[in-house]
């Protein structure tokens, strides 16, 4: 997560963007090499071991996720206990798979964002025009393409990357990357996504994770350390902690002074 980092997502960015921009064809004759004519289909969506990988790349993901939420929920309910991971670790986790999983797709893009996909559109024997990535305006009415959720949440998983040992970190990075671009090339395969719709959704995921990393670890002046991100829980965990502890009939008082 250095600077060389985001200076290479950066070009990538504006590479892919404006050249899709001006070429939105290339998005279509990429679809293409995963569409059967004969069949008018794209044949790997009607393939179950292909339908199970996919689900597996999502089960992989929230599996790297899980720690972060499961040592939320223990601070809510044990509110006198130590997180039992690093606080910054557990916000990084987080915060970045809900954006990237939730709110960066699903929730702005995927239902503001009328693109179809390809399975959707006249050249693969849909029912829709074709729209380039920069164009809002698509028929599409639901659940669209633009960006990528899965390939999000596959993408996301540079986010444990960058808390691997130093020594490892390349080689978590290299794994994150492949695992992307694996799971994103099998949306393509299946005519869910056009390459657009993946690689703007890795890079913008990846500039997220950037920015979050940057304020909970690299930058100084916000001060975050995992004593203070433990001490705020406990006073948000405290009342409701308190409260059945009396049920309990014990009284633990107010919150410890952090």
């Amino acid at each position: 997560m250095n600077r060389i980092g985001l200076v290479i997502a950066l070009v990538l960015a504006a590479v892919i963007g404006v050249g899709f921009g001006i070429h939105p064809e290339w998005d279509l004759k990429l679809a293409a090499l995963f569409y059967d004519p004969a069949i008018k289909d794209f044949p790997l969506r009607l393939n179950p071991w292909a339908d199970f990988l996919r689900d597996a790349a999502m089960w992989v993901a929230w599996a790297f996720a899980l720690p972060a939420i499961v040592a939320f929920f223990v601070k809510m309910f044990q509110a006198e206990r130590p997180l039992i991971m690093s606080g910054r670790a557990m916000i990084l986790l987080m915060v970045s798979m809900l954006m990237a999983a939730g709110l960066l797709t699903n929730l702005t893009f995927k239902s503001f964002w009328s693109r179809p996909r390809p399975v959707m559109v006249t050249e693969f024997n849909g029912p829709l025009p074709f729209v380039p990535w920069w164009d809002p305006r698509g028929q599409c009415t639901r659940n669209c393409s633009f960006m990528s959720g899965e390939g999000a949440t596959a993408f996301w998983t540079m986010a444990p990357a960058a808390l691997a040992p130093p020594a490892w970190r390349p080689l978590a990075y290299t794994a994150a990357l492949t695992f992307g671009m694996l799971t994103s090339g099998l949306r393509m395969a299946f005519g869910g996504h056009f390459f657009t719709d993946a690689a703007i959704a890795g890079l913008a995921v990846f500039l997220m994770i950037w920015l979050l990393h940057g304020y909970l670890y690299r930058w100084r002046w916000p001060r975050i350390t995992d004593a203070r991100i433990d001490a705020a829980l406990t006073r948000l965990a405290w009342p409701g902690y308190r409260l059945m502890q009396r049920w309990r009939g014990r009284d633990v008082g107010p919150p410890p002074l952090p």
